[in-house]
């Protein structure tokens, strides 16, 4: 498989820049004070379509050649890669199929019909995903534009940390979420580059810690259908994401789930913005962690904006 390079985030930026929004980087003096860190959250949670993933998906469509279009892309994702895909696709004027498991957010199930995505449910499992698809992909000729484990999605991810580099001058770590390993293979690939002393670590949930557990262990361990509050966690790493976490990452953090609802909780309540538990994570781990990150300049990106408001994880059933 073909391993991007630094190159094709150049290129990915400039192919996508009509599509997404710089996104900002915001503070808080009060969780800097919890931290004892200097925190620069870079805000995904208000890019287009609410995710990091529409960078990678935008990418991946707008590279298909003209031969491609009419049978249009498909994929499998738990929402955010679904939705965005989706939105990509629209924005081309071709034809998305997405699988998702029948436990998704319904804000992200609405947010794929919105823009234009046709839904297939599959059971909560990499399995079930994986065999409902192939069903769909056969059916409909379509591109297959894997979630993480694609070099276009993860050349687009990586123009994320290039803004944030920008941005922010002399950061010493960056922190972001793993699931399958898009984004953090997006860090790795751009800070590499063009800034290698900074550290990268990989944000995880306890529940869902086959990435924490795989980077012990040298090779990848793969959890078929874990359960936690951070549902766009859920996935294993694939080998082009592996490549990236193995050769680059500082070290995989974890967290309780008690402890992501409440990192969560905390920037709704400090920083009043939208942001689903998965971009929680991180802020968890470095919580978790302060005499890690005590005395540094972190960057913190939260990956997604798309929460189910009628099912906030603080609010009693």
């Amino acid at each position: 498989m073909y391993i991007p390079t630094f190159a094709d985030v150049e290129a990915a930026h400039e192919r996508v820049r009509p599509y997404i929004h710089r996104t900002p980087v915001l503070t808080s003096s009060f969780i800097n004070n919890m931290t004892g860190a200097e925190l620069f959250f870079k805000c995904e949670n208000f890019q287009k379509a609410a995710a990091f993933k529409v960078r990678g998906a935008c990418n991946a469509v707008f590279s298909l050649p003209d031969d491609m279009l009419e049978k249009g892309v498909a994929t499998h994702s738990s929402g955010n890669h679904a939705l965005s895909l989706s939105y990509a696709a629209g924005r081309r004027g071709i034809p998305c199929n997405v699988v998702m498991p029948r436990t998704a957010p319904q804000a992200k199930k609405d947010a794929v019909r919105g823009y234009g995505g046709k839904i297939t449910e599959c059971e909560p499992s990499t399995s079930s995903r994986e065999a409902v698809f192939a069903e769909i992909q056969a059916a409909t000729g379509a591109d297959f534009v894997h979630p993480y484990n694609d070099p276009r999605v993860i050349a687009g991810q990586g123009t994320c940390s290039r803004e944030l580099a920008e941005q922010v001058e002399g950061l010493d770590a960056v922190v972001a979420p793993i699931g399958g390993g898009g984004m953090i293979s997006g860090t790795c690939l751009t800070l590499s580059t063009i800034a290698p002393k900074v550290q990268i670590f990989a944000a995880e949930p306890e529940q869902a810690d086959d990435a924490y557990r795989s980077f012990k262990a040298g090779h990848i361990i793969a959890d078929d259908a874990p359960v936690t509050v951070a549902d766009g966690l859920k996935v294993p790493l694939k080998e082009l994401t592996w490549h990236f976490v193995s050769t680059y990452v500082t070290d995989i953090l974890t967290a309780s789930e008690q402890e992501i609802i409440d990192a969560m909780r905390l920037i709704w309540a400090r920083m009043k913005i939208v942001m689903e538990p998965s971009s929680a994570v991180p802020l968890a781990t470095i919580l978790k962690n302060r005499d890690l990150f005590a005395g540094k300049r972190v960057g913190v990106i939260i990956t997604g904006g798309n929460v189910d408001l009628d099912k906030l994880p603080w609010l009693k059933a």
